[in-house]
């Protein structure tokens, strides 16, 4: 008997409908036809166990027991799902022959590994594991899936670094909770402070973005355009030039290259009036600009909190809508922003969905071309999972609520711009030299639409004149354009979101931020969303309308923190090491034996430190309700722990 293991419900009933009838439903399973049985997990069957499952003493919170570091690891069953895992333990006993239907990520992978592991699978039986990778829970596209089967243990290395994440979060999140809780209730503290590896330096990004707001001044700086003409045209044309200082004005300029004296812009501007032109360098190309990217799920957060102002964790609620229930979109926690070659095929059935669900893009399907195949299609780029794409199946949107069918639109639109032409634009750039200053002229204008006549860009042309290297030009009058430097902007769930995907811009330390990935990032795309939620829940960050800023709590909380832990460097570092041990270039133990090490450390520091650092932590604003029902909270806070 063959038993495919999958992660959920709602995947364990698409994996049946893929598989022969006769289907009889039984306890936590479902036998189908050939005599295999598919049964599946309730997300996570298992957990780690508490700190005092490995020494009752560690149930009371105290300095001396710190870091609390398990020799040997244990999981436990979750107490809302033993009855599920009894069965699946029980079906695993009774098989031949193992089939993994995790979701294809790296939580999904360790999930239902983990279930496999606990239930005693050793040996030939253990190395006969196959994993079934499904990205679309449409019946075509499942049965495709079951037919492709791989080798369970090319998925070693990815369940790995999982089970080093999951573990090193646990370590860190709950040694430093408990450690700074304890120094804080010192100092009459009554909450609990929580730590994350993720929440915490997420939470410092906005802290200090505020603080940087708070205490920006602004400054004048100055521009100085010529206003020219032609002097070869019977109509005089009209143009205009802007400045490039050179080196000697480095002094008078700040850090962004900025002018700062404005007397110096005024006697630039009083140079060049009236005064004859030269065009010393003439270039005008025709250029093009592919197609962006089918979306991964962080991109389509940014996507639709741009366009919508859709929350992180209110994108992904849609997707999970659209994937597991309504079938409409492939898997959506993907990290992926490419497709295999081979799914260039199954394009056409995708159109005729799209055409038949989304009434608004059937003139855009009509137009696309089926032909083109552009560096989306990429298998080097595609492992577990691919891009969030429409799937073939027919739903018409009319019963979806508002917010689900614009979710659908913005992912098929991206993926129907895979099928026109790149985007044309004329640029033209001319050097001009007044009375021995240069000064630049741009202008750009379409050419042809291609993909970008499906998201109506309304970009505007700008135009020169026809000039050429050593023609003759006049500039009538030098003018002196005055602007004040600007603070940076509050956070808002596109920014943040961004911030997340793109750490390294944040990274302080120059040598780490240098050997970044750019796809190196603060948490993953299937957790990104339930941390910022997170913070608001803790009460350590709000919104005010569409910005994100941190709460008082929140700020005092990065400010009484050691910097190291509120800044994104060492989790960046840890992303990195992470996927060194998915791409087989980095050991568990290389990642693990090192990061006990600095707990280590940290937590000395901590404790020497003393309860001074925590002083200014307001005692009222305590995020975990105080009642008769909830006094266990302090205790088990380190549960809820962000990673």
């Amino acid at each position: 008997m063959k038993l495919y293991i999958a992660e959920k419900p709602s995947l364990a009933r698409a994996v049946v409908d893929a598989l022969p009838k006769p289907h009889r439903k039984a306890e936590g399973c479902i036998y189908v036809g050939n005599g295999d049985v598919v049964s599946w997990c309730i997300g996570h069957l298992l957990t780690q166990v508490d700190p005092e499952a490995y020494d009752p003493a560690y149930k009371k919170w105290q300095f001396e027991h710190l870091p609390i570091i398990p020799q040997e690891w244990k999981l436990k069953s979750n107490p809302k799902t033993s009855k599920q895992l009894t069965i699946l333990k029980k079906l695993i006993k009774q098989a031949d022959h193992l089939v993994h239907v995790g979701d294809p990520d790296r939580e999904g992978q360790l999930l239902v590994d983990e279930v496999i592991h606990f239930s005693g699978v050793k040996g030939a039986k253990l190395k006969q594991v196959e994993r079934c990778l499904i990205s679309d829970l449409t019946t075509n596209a499942v049965k495709r899936s079951l037919q492709a089967l791989r080798s369970n243990q090319e998925f070693i290395a990815l369940s790995t670094s999982a089970l080093a994440r999951t573990r090193a979060d646990w370590l860190y999140g709950l040694n430093l909770t408990r450690v700074y809780t304890l120094q804080a209730q010192k100092s009459g503290y009554r909450g609990v402070i929580s730590v994350g590896r993720v929440q915490t330096p997420l939470l410092g990004l906005v802290a200090r973005r505020d603080l940087q707001i708070e205490e920006f001044v602004s400054k004048p700086f100055y521009e100085v355009l010529a206003h020219l003409q032609t002097n070869n045209s019977p109509n005089n044309e009209l143009f205009t030039a802007k400045w490039k200082p050179s080196e000697a004005c480095e002094k008078y300029q700040d850090e962004e290259g900025r002018v700062v004296v404005k007397g110096l812009a005024e006697n630039v501007a009083t140079r060049i009036t009236n005064q004859p032109a030269l065009v010393t360098a003439y270039t005008a190309k025709n250029k093009k600009q592919i197609a962006p990217l089918p979306y991964n799920l962080s991109a389509l957060q940014i996507a639709a909190a741009k366009r919508y102002h859709y929350s992180a964790q209110q994108v992904l609620d849609i997707c999970q809508n659209l994937y597991e229930k309504e079938k409409l979109i492939t898997y959506p926690r993907s990290d992926s922003r490419y497709l295999p070659r081979n799914h260039h095929s199954q394009a056409s059935s995708v159109f005729k969905a799209i055409h038949n669900n989304q009434k608004s893009l059937q003139q855009v399907v009509d137009n696309a071309n089926l032909s083109i195949k552009g560096r989306a299609w990429n298998d080097s780029k595609v492992d577990a999972h691919h891009a969030i794409i429409p799937t073939d199946k027919h739903k018409s949107l009319s019963n979806l609520d508002k917010t689900a069918q614009n979710i659908y639109d913005l992912i098929a639109k991206q993926y129907l711009c895979q099928f026109y032409p790149d985007y044309e634009y004329a640029e033209c750039i001319a050097e001009i030299e007044i009375n021995k200053g240069v000064f630049i002229a741009k202008a750009k204008s379409k050419l042809r639409d291609g993909w970008k006549v499906i998201f109506d860009l309304n970009e505007k042309d700008t135009f020169l004149p026809v000039l050429k290297v050593g023609q003759a030009l006049f500039c009538n009058q030098g003018e002196v354009i005055e602007k004040n430097t600007q603070p940076p902007a509050y956070f808002t769930d596109a920014t943040l979101l961004a911030a997340m995907s793109n750490i390294a811009r944040y990274v302080k330390d120059s040598e780490l931020k240098s050997i970044l990935k750019e796809t190196d990032g603060l948490g993953t795309e299937a957790t990104r969303a339930g941390i910022i939620e997170l913070l608001f829940k803790r009460s350590f960050l709000q919104r005010e309308g569409k910005v994100i800023k941190a709460t008082e709590t929140g700020r005092k909380l990065i400010a009484s923190l050691p910097e190291m832990l509120t800044l994104p460097d060492m989790t960046a570092q840890w992303e990195m090491q992470l996927n060194g041990i998915c791409e087989k270039t980095q050991s568990y133990q290389h990642f693990m034996q090192p990061l006990q090490t600095q707990l280590q450390g940290i937590i000395d520091k901590a404790i020497a430190d003393g309860p001074q650092a925590l002083t200014n932590l307001p005692s009222s604003a305590n995020p975990f309700k105080k009642t008769r029902r909830k006094r266990t909270t302090a205790k088990r806070a380190y549960k809820k722990k962000a990673s």
